[in-house]
This record gives C-alpha cells, structure tokens and sequence, in this order.
C-alpha cells in the first residue's frame, strides 16, 4: 500500500498544509484519528447502545474535517439531520466513508515509512 493507493477520502495535501509541511505531526495527527476511530467504530454498529451513535457521529464529524475527510464530515452530517431523534439511523453510508478514511491514512502512512527508508537521515 503506498501513496498511489489513495482514493481521495482524505485531503492530504490539506492535512499536510495545515500541519505546516510538518509530516511528523501528520503522521501523529493522523494515528490519534485512527486511535480515536477504533472506538466511534463500536458505537456505529447495529446493536450498539442506543443513543451512542449520536456522540459517534458528531465527534467524527469534525475529526474527519480535521483532517481533510470531507466526504466522511457530509456523511455524518446527514445522519445528524436526516436522524435527529431516530433511535437507530442508518450508519452503513458513516461506516463505508470511514473504511474508506482509514484505507487512506494506511496508505498514506505506507508510504512515509517507504520514504523514510530511502532518504538519510537528517
């Protein structure tokens, strides 16, 4: 997996900007999203408490802005509308934008590390 595996679901060159062209904030960012996505994930899934979702969705929802997921940001912001007082909306579209998101962020990662190895150390 490297960088020609990103299918656009991240902006990385906005993370990158925003980040001041600072790749090792970008990485620590971008592993704090993965970390904090592992566990809105359980909250998303059919079964899971009921009102659970609603933090899930939001606090994803300008995480994934955060870092340039804006497809994912939308998706949750329709569920918030389109949801307001559902007791358990249809999350599919969150969980596929969010699978997407984190194909992203391994790929992008992927290839840092593939960049690392081949230039010297500063």
């Amino acid at each position: 997996m490297a960088r020609r595996d990103l299918t656009g679901a991240v902006d990385v060159a906005y993370l990158e900007h925003y980040a001041g062209g600072d790749l090792v904030v970008v990485e620590e960012v971008l592993a704090l999203f993965r970390e904090q996505a592992s566990l809105w994930v359980r909250l998303l899934e059919p079964g899971a408490p009921s009102q659970g979702w609603r933090d899930a969705v939001h606090t994803l929802k300008g995480s994934a802005r955060g870092i340039g997921a804006n497809a994912l940001g939308d998706a949750c912001e329709a569920v918030e509308r389109a949801a307001p007082s559902a007791a358990a909306p249809d999350l599919d579209g969150v969980r596929d934008h969010l699978d997407a998101v984190l194909s992203d962020i391994a790929a992008y990662v992927h290839e840092l590390a593939l960049r690392s190895l081949k230039s010297p150390p500063a």
